[in-house]
């Protein structure tokens, strides 16, 4: 049998229009329309799409950030939107989120001993010492050096930067991480390093990983499963290998044309 970590069944997300000077009320926008997934422990999967097919409001609504308009969602039996309004904290020590922009999602007047320190007090309520020991540990964990710690993230590249917002992810001892459009930010090389960093934490601490990008590329690269969206709706959903190999959904067979249309050429 498999084991499911999280489940999303038939979830639902409306955002209301601006009001109309005159006549009735423009209906809501449905950003998420009637999505239904089944998201295995330990493995990954990746949800695609275009721009504004509404994976990244799914992704906030995983991690409590936003409340479904209608459906469940739920981790392990327990509803994300219960959890985020009575227990944000056990939340929290389940699901984290690492979000795109690596720089913009770091605290610039904290160092990174600080920002790192704040889920191990807030969710584990660690004192001075042990936050500086798991703190260090962290830093080794993505490959950074422990005395880094105590510098600002103006001071790291982009890539280092995505490296500590995955260490402050881990601080939370969370069993999944939504990973929004990670490594879109960053240049190839550097994404495929973190990238291969990923897959050995995953490897390492049994993690679970929603991937949200529009690039399938990097989700060929590193999903076991695959969820095609396409205007708020799950459109096709399989194994990674079947997607890539044989498409069933026009919409997917469209994406890995525009996306074979838009690689480089090689020089050679």
């Amino acid at each position: 049998m498999t084991d499911i970590i999280l489940r999303a069944d038939a979830v639902v997300r409306e955002f209301p229009r601006g009001r109309r000077l005159f006549g009735p009320r423009s209906p809501a926008l449905r950003a998420v329309d009637g999505v239904s997934l089944a998201i295995n422990r330990g493995q990954t999967i990746g949800i695609v799409g275009e721009s504004g097919c509404g994976k990244s409001t799914l992704a906030r609504m995983m991690v409590g950030l936003l409340e479904p308009s209608a459906g469940r969602l739920e981790i392990d039996g327990q509803s994300i939107p219960a959890l985020a309004r009575h227990d944000r904290r056990s939340l929290h020590r389940r699901v984290q989120m690492v979000f795109q922009d690596p720089l913009g999602s770091l605290n610039p007047r904290k160092t990174v001993r600080e920002i790192l320190a704040a889920p191990l007090r807030a969710l584990h309520g660690m004192d001075r010492t042990a936050c500086n020991k798991r703190v260090a540990e962290l830093m080794d964990l993505v490959s950074l050096r422990a005395d880094f710690a105590d510098r600002y993230p103006h001071e790291f590249s982009g890539g280092q930067s995505q490296r500590i917002g995955i260490a402050r992810a881990l601080a939370a001892q969370a069993e999944v991480i939504v990973l929004d459009e990670p490594v879109s930010a960053l240049d190839v090389s550097v994404q495929a390093q973190v990238l291969i960093l990923l897959a050995e934490l995953q490897t390492r601490l049994g993690l679970t990983y929603i991937f949200i990008s529009h690039d399938l590329a990097v989700v060929e690269t590193i999903a076991h499963e695959v969820a095609v969206m396409n205007h708020g709706q799950i459109v096709e959903q399989a194994p990674a290998e079947r997607i890539f190999a044989d498409p069933q959904h026009e919409y997917t067979r469209l994406l890995l044309a525009s996306a074979l249309r838009a690689a480089p050429r090689s020089s050679g």
